[in-house]
């Protein structure tokens, strides 16, 4: 299923952005309540695939998934200034502590989708066209966040993302990107260093460039709650997901672009 986004804003009007569900997603699990942690990538410097799905109805997310109503979640110091605090709670967006995302897992009405944007801020270093690298493997708080509520995981990944902006080579072993590593570790965010369009041209700018991005949400793997999850209970789950979103990714690759032969990297 294709929902095509109409300009809603100046970034969406920027972009074309799909939405694809895999056929075999159900709504409503067998207690009759619908709790989804769903994990995309972006590969990001913006994140604009996440924000535009997760955080309005630029890509129909209502007619898509009707009953179900999601929350993106974001660092805890966006709440912390005046006015950009009620811009970001206008679009339902919530804080990624542990214990905002299990109020919304447990506590809130029922058909509820947490979106976690995972990578962080090393991810958006690896932002880079034809670049399909995920950290991943060292980050499984999720993964017992979905066993402690009963939520199931969706894998979710944004082809196009790395392409909205061009970033200076930084590939991991560079002076560049040790700095920048080493920048992040002190300050807590990285330094992507990276030019995208202007208003009236196409060579410099802070804008995304025109580029199709596509958003393919896979089928949930189903968790049982475990509010005492061991470590191999964790890591079972996480494996099990890693290999989904593998899938994910070679079963649609081609269709957006990308050559046969490319890999998913999860380090």
């Amino acid at each position: 299923m294709h929902i095509a986004v109409t300009p809603l804003s100046l970034e969406l009007g920027l972009l074309e952005q799909n939405v694809e569900r895999n056929q075999q997603f159900k709504i409503v699990n067998k207690s009759g309540k619908t709790y989804h942690i769903r994990l995309t990538f972006d590969q990001r410097i913006l994140g604009i695939s996440s924000f535009a799905n997760f955080a309005t109805e630029g890509t129909g997310w209502s007619q898509i998934f009707p009953g179900v109503k999601p929350s993106l979640v974001t660092l805890p110091t966006q709440f912390q200034f005046p006015i950009r605090r009620e811009m970001v709670l206008m679009t339902g967006t919530i804080s990624s502590s542990s214990q905002s995302i299990e109020h919304v897992l447990t506590q809130a009405e029922k058909g509820r989708a947490v979106c976690v944007i995972l990578g962080g801020a090393e991810e958006a270093l690896d932002s880079h066209p034809d670049n399909f690298d995920l950290k991943l493997s060292s980050r499984k708080g999720f993964v017992k966040l979905a066993l402690k509520t009963g939520s199931d995981l969706v894998p979710v990944y944004n082809f196009g993302e790395t392409s909205t902006f061009r970033q200076m080579k930084n590939s991991r072993g560079t002076k560049l990107r040790e700095f920048q590593s080493k920048f992040k570790e002190i300050a807590g965010f990285s330094p992507p260093l990276f030019m995208g369009r202007g208003i009236f041209n196409y060579s410099f700018g802070l804008l995304p460039y025109r580029t199709p991005i596509n958003t393919v949400i896979g089928k949930p793997i189903p968790v049982k709650r475990n509010q005492n999850p061991t470590q191999d209970d964790i890591d079972r789950l996480h494996a099990e997901y890693c290999a989904q979103l593998t899938i994910l990714f070679d079963e649609n690759k081609t269709k957006y672009g990308i050559n046969s032969d490319a890999k998913l990297n999860v380090y």
